[in-house]
């Protein structure tokens, strides 16, 4: 599978809204620049016509250039090397890449091979996810992250005294890198599993379930999402903006959740729900 890379220079105001606006067209991956940023989307997935419309929308209020490129699958590492920098969440979780030193005075260590998964801890969605999971007592609680990406969420949730993680993604590259960053942290998970969240069967609900996925997706899973978590379990969401929080909230209210909490940044939403 190859990526697209799509270079883009705007005035600086306006990077943030375009990178919120080219989520919604399904690019997953965003790395500011001097002049902008890049943006990465899988070829399969990609919409030239969608992408130029989106960019026509904006050229009365900012200027705007881009360039495309194709890159393969196996340049994408390099790629990471060259601009992945370690994430600090408030002052309790340090995330580094293999090549990175550690960094003393954090409460946890989290060491991921950047490779194209989804999910180090840049983007905001992953960012609010991880600092919400310090919110909540994660002791011996079983736990599963759908749509995974690099493993973060779960590896985290093993650190917060997790008695058993497992992870889902429907993309095999990111399954092996889910594998690999389990193992440079120690981690043993249950379950690494290739495939849509309908497709599996578990022993039994889980007391922790994660989604940081996208609008679309959250709505269309969210009763198995319901049906995988324990009354009284809980529920973390990501990968919506906050506009979208309302649509969100309906839905999981419709299968027995309730909100605890939700954070915003930089119009990215995440939220914390309890099972009924």
């Amino acid at each position: 599978m190859n990526y697209i890379e799509i270079k883009v220079h705007c005035d600086q105001p306006f990077s943030e809204i375009l990178i919120a606006e080219m989520g919604e067209l399904d690019f997953d991956t965003f790395v500011e620049t001097e002049v902008g940023f890049d943006a990465y989307i899988s070829e399969d997935v990609f919409s030239h016509p969608a992408l130029q419309q989106l960019f026509n929308n904006y050229r009365k209020q900012t200027r705007i250039w881009y360039e495309l490129n194709k890159i393969e699958k196996q340049n994408w590492n390099e790629e990471w090397e060259k601009n992945y920098d370690p994430i600090e969440v408030g002052t309790d979780i340090f995330v580094r890449a293999t090549f990175h030193e550690s960094k003393p005075g954090f409460k946890h260590e989290i060491i991921i091979h950047p490779q194209m998964s989804f999910g180090t801890g840049h983007h905001e969605t992953t960012h609010q996810m991880l600092a919400l999971e310090m919110t909540l007592d994660h002791q011996g609680k079983t736990v599963l992250d759908v749509g995974a990406g690099t493993g973060i969420l779960a590896i985290m949730a093993s650190k917060l005294g997790a008695s058993e993680v497992s992870a889902t993604d429907i993309d095999d590259w990111c399954i092996d890198n889910a594998r690999e960053n389990f193992a440079l942290n120690a981690i043993e998970p249950k379950d690494v599993l290739l495939g849509t969240i309908d497709e599996f069967t578990f022993d039994a609900p889980f007391d922790i379930l994660y989604a940081n996925i996208n609008k679309n997706v959250l709505l269309a899973e969210m009763e198995h999402y319901a049906k995988l978590t324990k009354s009284g379990g809980h529920l973390f969401l990501s990968g919506f903006y906050t506009h979208d929080e309302a649509d969100i909230l309906e839905c999981t209210a419709a299968n027995g959740f309730e909100k605890l909490n939700s954070t915003e940044r930089k119009n990215w939403a995440a939220i914390l729900l309890k099972k009924l």
